[in-house]
């Protein structure tokens, strides 16, 4: 469908983007529907995130997407929150209603369909989850796995004011089920992803400009765990990569991505989202690059 006068738009704002498939993937699907909307990219960090959005208030916006290192910071320059996003404290999607910026999270919830899809045999009060990463998208799948009855979610990121700050946000707002990993503790992080079921990559370590780093060394994996990387460009990340050699199942973050876009589309338009060509031109990227 050709840009005119008329086009709603949407922005991804992050940085780096140029691993992101989200913009195919969702013009396919505006294509697919008939509706007037473009879904783009535009590169912004935390140190002019407001500029941008201040921008996007008084254009032919429906909304827009956040991105590393966004989702937090975002937070300061909406109108309105989303009741779970507001317990998060981050978001994923903002859509402009009648001149007021109003905050989501799909994260969690995409991650959580996605989970439930490949990974039938995990139960959620059977089983202990250990997160790499207290970011955006650590937040979101934490908080919803919390707010879904998880029997136990370790945190661990370097920066150890994150995650103090999300363990107790978990535990004050949706269970008491989070516990921090403490980075300066000899042997803490290897005892805890030993102990846990579902082990989470959600710090960006290999991506494009970190391709050659894992979160966690592959001796400390096990046999049998669940291992889920929220990069899905590449589509097997070092990380992913190692825990295969080790005899772990292994998840990347296109699901997520699928099932958190379409919920996207649906908040932006008001339209049911056409998931399998979503499905379909995320496989035809992949088939592209040869990755399936």
């Amino acid at each position: 469908m050709p840009v005119n006068i008329h086009t709603k738009m949407i922005a991804l704002l992050g940085k780096p983007l140029s691993q992101s498939y989200a913009a195919r993937m969702q013009n396919a699907a505006y294509r697919a529907t008939g509706l007037n909307m473009l879904y783009f990219y535009a590169e912004v960090e935390n140190d002019h995130l407001e500029d941008v959005i201040n921008g996007i208030r008084h254009m032919n916006f429906a909304g827009f997407a956040v991105t590393k290192p966004n989702k937090v910071e975002v937070m300061k320059y909406v109108d309105e929150m989303d009741p779970l996003c507001e317990k998060m404290n981050a978001s994923n999607t903002v859509v402009l209603k009648e001149g007021r910026l109003i905050a989501y999270n799909t994260d969690g919830t995409g991650f959580l369909r996605s989970l439930m899809e490949e990974a039938p045999q995990i139960s959620l009060p059977d089983s202990t989850f250990i997160c790499l990463g207290a970011g955006g998208a650590g937040r979101a799948i934490c908080s919803v796995l919390a707010y879904h009855g998880a029997k136990k979610i370790y945190i661990y990121d370097l920066n150890i004011a994150a995650a103090q700050e999300l363990t107790k946000d978990i535990n004050e707002r949706f269970a008491p089920v989070a516990e921090m990993v403490n980075p300066e503790e000899a042997n803490a992080l290897k005892t805890k992803v030993t102990l846990s079921d579902v082990v989470m990559n959600n710090t960006g370590l290999g991506m494009a400009a970190s391709a050659d780093k894992t979160p966690v060394p592959k001796d400390f994996l096990n046999p049998g765990q669940l291992c889920f990387d929220a990069t899905y460009n590449p589509s097997k990340t070092r990380f992913l990569l190692e825990a295969e050699q080790v005899g772990c199942q292994v998840m990347n973050g296109l699901g997520m991505s699928l099932y958190q876009g379409a919920e996207q589309i649906e908040l932006w338009s008001g339209q049911k989202a056409p998931i399998e060509v979503m499905r379909e031109e995320l496989f035809t990227i992949l088939s592209h690059r040869g990755d399936v």
